[in-house]
């Protein structure tokens, strides 16, 4: 039988020599394409490892704090802890601390927004006129935030700049006397509206009190105020040296009036700052939070709450560290006009405000100071209890989260909330100091509710924070540049526009916080203080945290540094143990990533129009689900790569078998039985496919090496069984059609006529029918070119329509940026694999319809003629398969973006033109033998 194999394949050595090349191509194309693919996941699970090292790989929450889309969409919102309030107690913390492999359980409890003073100073030396005896400067200010979209004016501030002698009051701490003592030495009755305000002494020796609703009954409680309606005259003398002497505030025995070069009126911007209590030492090993400390010290974890009494009033102090940056876009804008003929200190208290509105005016100039920029001059004072920094717990707010309403293309719009009530920040009962932020009067997005500590009594309690010291969240230990989210605790929320007229609107500038709790971007929390401070904080408060004040513990696994499968799986071990213990909600957030998630926002109140914006939430288990998929597109990939071989290899091998469909007829009548003649056929290709595999083994190392691909010689042995299989795998069928030969088959012609089809009038029709007249044999060659297309259709579409937006994670994106290489090379080579094969068939169909095509050119037709008619066959053959893979490549691609977008059918389009050019370029290859037809001796054999 050896003998009879070797013959045959020696006595057709052209056609064994192409299918050699032919088994040699694919077993080749495999080895390499398999080593590419196999890097490439390599390649993805480094990144992936990199790229996943968080701080914590597992989160712990109050038990039914998912949301619907967590549960629906495995997503969690950016800063997530801005709404969740309490709900762990002490003992299920120290029951997640016991869970054996537990390295870092970092607890922490969110306790609402402290409203804290940020000074606002304006410089309005150069709106005064010097040469004036008397004059007053009217500030106008107007408050702008969320990229100057939400603005809201003010009322009117005042300073009184007179070169008249002002006198001051002096507090010396006796509230029951009837007259006030000044620093002219006499003392004045109160004026019952102004309180003790400075006086202005008149040339007379005369003097009048210049009113200050700041400091008197002109104005209602702050804390039953917004910041907008807050107003207040100041007085100030202009000294013949030309510098300017002014108090601040009342005096007490031992200060004086100060002199200045410059006229600076700082007004105090009140700005939410989110508080929450840690575990200094848990929080160090979690985020290093001890290094992040750029001035003072840390908290310390056992350092109490500070208490000082003073007759009836009982002030507690918390220690905080604070941020040196502040997150939020506020600025305050101030146009300046200079009043000359206003004389505040002849107007009676009550008609102030109404005479100083009524004054003319001339423009003065103007000021504009960035509430960021004002905070972070602020800390430059140093941490003091007489500088920096502190704000009052008296009243926190708590902002729950936002609800959702999904639309039909999947975008989710944030539903609004109307405005809190004012009491929500105070009423004129509320022991506070600070009116309530101006944006709290705009649309929310976030309920809100006041957590107020205990008042009234027979002692009246204060509780504030106190700065010990100022962090830089940009140091704490986080997520990876690609791997981060907003699940790190302190990651700033920002979200870009989503459309034109969104990123228009906001000044190509991201969205950030605005300084309202209630606004849609929370801040992370700004003010930390530690948990032992909490229970004080607390006492006798109306604080459903009280029993159970952790709103989420962190926790970090040992043995845990990046994402692998061992890791996952000890994570999701330590995870269910968790939640047996405790019963609270555990979730994994080893291998998450930054989700872009398109959110839409309503309008609001102060001009901010809708907008459509980008936002990163954050994705769980992304690491896990991409190196699945690259296990997945890797099997995709090797499978479509044999499918294509193993289909061009069979049209090769059939055609073999039909050329010697006379020689296996004669050996059918001869006696052979047909499992010989099978055998035969398999013998043939069997001993080809081995020849090809070692000459693959060969080739395999050194073409990977030339195009940078890792081929090992372990995986380029895998070349020959590869090649083996391949050739009996195409040889399979063949060989059973050739075992049931028939001596009649040698009466048959090569091609059949299809009857059912009419005669065809143009040369376009004479192609088709010539392809027709062999339907397998072009289903065969369109099959392995839409495999082809379909995969190139959808590498391209990803690479190129969504940039990453089928993987929908930044994570992702990085991941797929790596491997689109070998995607797209294995891709291709499954192309011109489909288009080799459409030119075998052309080539088959040529040497099987050769006498036809003699008598053509006999009876008239030219070169060119036979040629056109060739170049339609490869068209039709081409479009048939170009058009049948975009269209599959096309849904599939549709099927993972969830949407048909005008690009993807455009992509899908591109590819399809792609590979009919490919064909028709593989077509003129078959052409040219036209020239080689030899027409005499093919009319002679007829």
């Amino acid at each position: 039988m050896f003998h009879v194999i070797w013959g045959q394949l020696r006595g057709r050595a052209g056609r064994s020599v192409a299918l050699l090349i032919g088994v040699l191509v694919a077993t080749t194309g495999f080895t390499v394409l398999t080593g590419a693919t196999t890097t490439s996941r390599l390649d993805v699970t480094g990144t992936v490892e990199r790229n996943t090292g968080a701080a914590y790989q597992i989160l712990v929450r109050p038990k039914r704090t998912r949301t619907p889309l967590e549960v629906e969409r495995r997503l969690v919102r950016p800063n997530y802890l801005s709404g969740l309030f309490g709900g762990i107690t002490t003992a299920q913390y120290e029951q997640v601390k016991a869970v054996d492999g537990v390295d870092v359980a970092a607890p922490i409890a969110m306790l609402g927004h402290s409203t804290a003073p940020v000074p606002m100073s304006f410089d309005v030396t150069d709106a005064v006129d010097r040469s004036l005896d008397r004059q007053v400067i009217r500030i106008d200010p107007t408050y702008v935030a969320e990229r100057g979209l939400s603005t809201a004016p003010a009322k009117p501030r005042y300073v009184y700049v007179t070169k008249h002698r002002l006198i001051y009051p002096r507090f010396d701490g006796d509230l029951s006397a009837r007259a006030t003592p000044y620093t002219d030495g006499r003392s004045y009755a109160e004026d019952s509206l102004c309180g003790p305000v400075p006086r202005e002494v008149l040339p007379g020796g005369a003097s009048r009190p210049i009113c200050n609703p700041m400091f008197g009954g002109l104005q209602a409680s702050l804390a039953t105020l917004s910041e907008r309606e807050v107003w207040g005259l100041d007085a100030v003398r202009l000294l013949p040296d030309g510098r300017f002497e002014a108090a601040n505030g009342l005096l007490t025995r031992d200060t004086a009036p100060t002199a200045t070069d410059r006229l600076v009126l700082t007004y105090q911007l009140t700005v939410p700052l989110l508080v929450a209590a840690v575990d200094p030492i848990a929080e160090n090993q979690l985020v290093g939070l001890d290094s992040a400390v750029v001035s003072g010290r840390s908290v310390r974890a056992d350092e109490p709450v500070a208490e000082r009494r003073g007759g009836t009033l009982l002030t507690r102090t918390a220690p905080a560290l604070v941020t040196n940056r502040p997150f939020f876009d506020s600025t305050v804008r101030a146009r300046f006009t200079r009043l000359p003929t206003a004389r505040p200190a002849t107007v009676p208290a009550i008609e102030l405000e109404q005479t100083l509105s009524r004054a003319a005016g001339i423009p003065a100039g103007s000021a504009e100071v960035d509430a960021g920029e004002a905070y972070r001059a602020q800390l430059t004072k140093g941490i003091a209890t007489d500088a920096c920094c502190r704000g009052q717990l008296q009243r926190v707010i708590q902002a729950g989260p936002v609800t959702y309403r999904e639309l039909p293309d999947g975008t989710l719009r944030a539903d609004a909330v109307p405005p809190a009530d004012a009491e929500v920040y105070g009423n004129q009962f509320t022991f506070n100091f600070l009116p309530r932020p101006w944006l709290a009067e705009d649309t929310g997005f976030r309920p809100v509710r006041a957590i107020a500590a205990k008042e009234g009594g027979a002692a009246t309690q204060y509780h504030q924070w106190q700065a010990v010291g100022v962090f830089d969240p940009e140091k704490l230990a986080g997520f990876s540049d690609a791997g981060a989210v907003p699940l790190e605790t302190y990651e700033a929320p920002r979200a870009e526009g989503a459309d034109e007229g969104s990123r228009t609107a906001l000044g190509r500038r991201p969205l950030e916080p605005s300084g309202n709790p209630a606004g849609y971007l929370s801040v992370p929390p700004l003010v930390l203080t530690n948990l032992a401070s909490v229970p004080k904080l607390l006492e006798g408060g109306n604080s459903p945290q009280r029993s159970a004040p952790i709103s989420a513990i962190r926790v970090r696994v040992a043995g845990v540094d990046g994402y692998s499968e061992r890791a996952a799986e000890r994570v999701r071990l330590i995870a269910e143990q968790i939640n047996r213990a405790t019963g609270l909600d555990v979730d994994i957030t080893l291998g998450s990533s930054a989700a872009p998630q398109t959110v839409e926002l309503p309008g609001g109140a102060f001009g901010r129009p809708d907008l459509r914006l980008t936002e990163n939430w954050s994705a769980l288990g992304v690491a896990s689900t991409i190196v699945q998929a690259v296990d997945r597109k890797s099997a995709v990939l090797f499978l479509l790569v044999l499918v294509v071989c193993v289909l061009f290899l069979g049209n090769a091998v059939s055609a073999a078998v039909r050329d010697r469909r006379s020689e296996l007829a004669v050996l059918a009548c001869l006696g052979w039985p047909a499992r010989r003649i099978g055998a035969l056929v398999l013998g043939e290709v069997a001993l080809l496919g081995l020849a090809a595999g070692l000459l693959s083994l060969g080739l395999a190392v050194p073409l990977g090496a030339a195009l940078g691909i890792g081929v090992d010689w372990r995986r380029a042995t895998l070349a020959v069984p590869v090649a083996l299989l391949l050739a009996l795998a195409a040889g399979l069928a063949p060989a059973l059609r050739a075992a049931r030969a028939h001596p009649a088959a040698a009466l048959r012609p090569p091609v059949a006529t299809a009857r059912w089809v009419r005669r065809p009038r143009t040369l376009p029709g004479l192609a088709l029918v010539n392809l027709v007249r062999t339907p397998g044999r072009t289903l065969l060659g369109a099959g392995a070119l839409a495999i082809g297309v379909a995969a190139l259709t959808l590498v391209s579409a990803a690479a190129y329509a969504f940039r990453g937006a089928i993987v929908g994670s930044l994570l992702g994106d990085t991941v797929s940026l790596g491997v689109r290489g070998a995607d797209t090379l294995a891709a291709v080579a499954t192309v011109l694999l489909g288009a080799a094969a459409v030119a075998d068939v052309l080539y088959l169909n040529i040497r099987d319809r050769a006498a036809e095509l003699a008598t053509l050119r006999a009876t008239g037709w030219t070169d060119a003629a036979l040629g056109r008619l060739i170049g339609y066959e490869g068209f039709a053959l081409g479009a048939l398969g170009a058009v049948a893979g975009a269209g599959l490549g096309l849904g599939g691609a549709a099927w993972l973006v969830g949407d048909l977008p005008a690009a993807l059918v455009a992509v899908a389009a591109a590819v399809a033109l792609a590979g009919v050019l490919a064909t028709c370029l593989a077509a003129l290859v078959p052409a040219a033998l036209l020239r080689r037809l030899p027409t005499a001796r093919l009319l002679a054999e007829e």
